[in-house]
């Protein structure tokens, strides 16, 4: 049951995420929604506990993933907005 759980938190923040910080390079569908929160619990969770914020058995709550979605959503259009070619017709 705490896989759905974690399904349905990352998809939440990662709606959250994509309304704090829109723009035309996210990633847009509910599976890369849902991965963008759930990759995004997970950097908060590490970057929690690597700066001495959670214990090694916790985990980053909800606003936690948010803020981790925002981070990640925030590297996704560095590297979008890198790659993107125009071209000329």
């Amino acid at each position: 049951m705490s896989i759905i759980w974690t399904i349905i938190i990352g998809f939440v923040a990662g709606v959250i995420a994509k309304l704090i910080m829109p723009g035309r390079n996210e990633p847009s569908g509910f599976i890369l929604t849902t991965i963008l929160g759930i990759v995004g619990a997970f950097v908060a969770t590490y970057l929690g506990q690597a700066l001495g914020w959670y214990r090694a058995d916790e985990g980053a709550g909800f606003i936690g993933a948010i803020v981790g979605a925002v981070i990640v959503l925030f590297i996704w259009g560095l590297i979008a907005g890198r790659n993107r070619t125009t071209s000329t017709y």
